[in-house]
């Protein structure tokens, strides 16, 4: 039998185990889509992303409301899967000053010869706008805007941060949903807008992967980023909020402190939103692994070639072998979530959310916003939302920087959200799955060496006294900082993160099985899931441990 013929049964073998392999028989959404209509009994998918289609204007009795059939030949071109008619949609304005296109609506719809193919994996139904989780993720939303400058050394002594652990943890009888039966998560000055899994709550609230300098070949690269000038949010009056919705170009520069010689380390959650404002989608993750690479941090214990003689893993199980698998997961990861996000669910981004609210308090108020009539009808969210603590200081905070003010949810990005439905997260599914290949290659229980945090004004590292901190924590830790530094921007909830982190894990599991079988050597290696539970690769099979 030939090697040609070989290839083409680890072929055959891979097509088996990726059939053979659990998947979803179905997708359901909330249901949202069909649930909500104006005055004439019309949807007006108020609950469901619609940026860059034409919104109704200011004066309309259904202001901020996307135009119904424009929506719909949006769900059409998904549902035909047809290139032109997504080629056919009609756009929120003309260019150049209008005119964003949508991003990739297509992905989702493409296949992959390696890994579970993108309809196969499946995430809960995104909450509904009246619910419970629904209330507190935008409450939070709100408190973690009025935060964005609060240094996160002065989270445990802020008043403000005070405030958001009353609310958060009092108010909201199902915030923060936990994606794990059996593991409630709770609010404190200690665990407030941090993630999941081990190791996150440990030390810092900024991994070790994102201080620590990087060796790229014969250069060294320091962490530093420029300074993006402080108290300056986005999308705060309706009009620019409109705007945006009907897909105005905004500009899309950052404001900076100073020149380009003027940087600092990650300090605040602002610098944070800054970060994955601008990074490349698998950054953090390939940085993480140069780090660990640099440092010497022993591989996962059952590898090949940790005990041989005679050789040392490259092209497979050593370091190039490891640094293109980090990326390769990325695309597929990527895939898996634009299913999720344009073809089952299309939740509206936070911003749209909060021109709801915005709407709906000013229609009740004494004084409304001039030409700002009365939703039709009154929309529906929680009375804990409504009455939050939290609105009358964004109200306050906004009318600061235009009059009058709002109860839009100020946006870190000149441009708000990007074009493409909130539900999963791109950064977080990819997140998800580079990590997973990180904890599956390194000894999880591993130490970080010479632990770094920066100075107080952002200048320098300095040597980190505290706890001890681990290999796999710190890859927790940095997925849920990439992740979370989505919603410090004002452009995903929490569950966003949650669920998709879980979803581009299963991703990464995926292709390592089937890449099992690629291999010479005996593959073979343990990793603990976001959820905490141990498993173990034995070849194709997976074992909990």
């Amino acid at each position: 039998m030939s090697r040609h013929d070989d290839a083409f049964d680890v072929r055959k073998d891979a097509v088996k185990i990726a059939h053979d392999r659990n998947f979803a028989n179905n997708h359901p959404d909330n249901g949202e889509e069909n649930k909500y209509k104006d005055q004439d009994g019309n949807r007006n998918f108020i609950a469901n992303f619609s940026k860059g289609l034409k919104h109704h204007e200011i004066t309309n009795r259904d202001a901020g409301e996307v135009i119904n059939p424009d929506y719909k030949k949006l769900v059409n071109a998904l549902e035909s899967e047809k290139q032109q008619d997504f080629e056919n949609l009609t756009l929120g304005g003309p260019p150049p000053d209008f005119g964003r296109k949508f991003t990739n609506p297509q992905s989702g719809l493409a296949f992959d010869l390696e890994g579970p193919d993108s309809h196969d994996l499946a995430i809960r139904p995104a909450p509904k706008i009246d619910s419970e989780e629904a209330a507190g993720e935008m409450a939070e939303l709100y408190w973690m805007a009025l935060c964005r400058d609060v240094p996160f050394s002065e989270f445990g002594m802020n008043a403000t941060v005070g405030d958001a652990v009353t609310d958060l943890s009092t108010n909201y009888t199902d915030f923060p949903h936990s994606p794990f039966p059996g593991q409630a998560l709770q609010i404190t000055s200690d665990t407030i807008f941090r993630g999941i899994g081990n190791g996150v709550l440990t030390g810092q609230y900024i991994s070790q992967f994102l201080y620590k300098d990087i060796k790229w070949g014969a250069q060294v690269l320091l962490q530093k980023q420029r300074i993006v000038v402080t108290n300056h949010d986005y999308l705060q009056d309706y009009q620019t909020w409109l705007d945006a919705q009907n897909g105005k170009n905004i500009n899309v520069s950052d404001d900076f402190v100073g020149t380009e010689t003027d940087v600092r380390y990650i300090i605040t959650p602002r610098d944070l939103a800054y970060w994955v404002h601008v990074d490349a989608l698998y950054q953090a993750y390939l940085g993480a692994c140069l780090i660990l690479l640099g440092d010497s941090n022993k591989f996962d214990p059952l590898l090949p070639y940790q005990n041989s003689n005679t050789q040392i893993g490259f092209g497979t199980f050593g370091g190039p072998h490891i640094l293109s698998l980090v990326t390769e997961v990325a695309t597929r990861a990527l895939k898996a979530v634009w299913y999720q996000k344009w073809v089952v669910h299309r939740r509206l981004r936070p911003e749209a959310f909060a021109g709801l609210i915005h709407r709906q308090k000013n229609s009740t108020s004494p004084a409304p916003t001039p030409g700002l009539t009365a939703p039709s009808p009154a929309y529906i969210f929680s009375q804990k939302l409504s009455n939050s603590a939290v609105l009358p200081k964004i109200f306050q905070h906004n009318a600061a920087s235009i009059a009058p003010g709002s109860y839009l949810l100020p946006q870190a990005f000149p441009e708000g959200s990007p074009t493409h439905p909130s539900y999963g997260a791109g950064h977080a599914t990819v997140a998800g799955a580079c990590v997973t290949i990180l904890k599956a290659w390194f000894d999880e229980d591993d130490l970080i060496k010479n632990p770094q945090k920066p100075t107080d004004d952002g200048s320098a590292l300095v040597a980190a006294r505290g706890p001890q901190l681990t290999v796999g924590g710190e890859l927790n830790k940095v997925a849920a900082n990439i992740a979370i530094g989505r919603n410090w921007g004002g452009v995903h909830y929490r569950s966003d993160y949650t669920e998709s982190i879980l979803l581009g894990e299963q991703v990464a599991i995926g292709i390592l099985q089937e890449q099992a079988l690629t291999f010479n050597e005996k593959f073979a290696c343990t990793l603990t899931k976001f959820n905490g539970q141990k498993i173990k690769f034995d070849g194709t099979k997976i074992n909990v441990i």
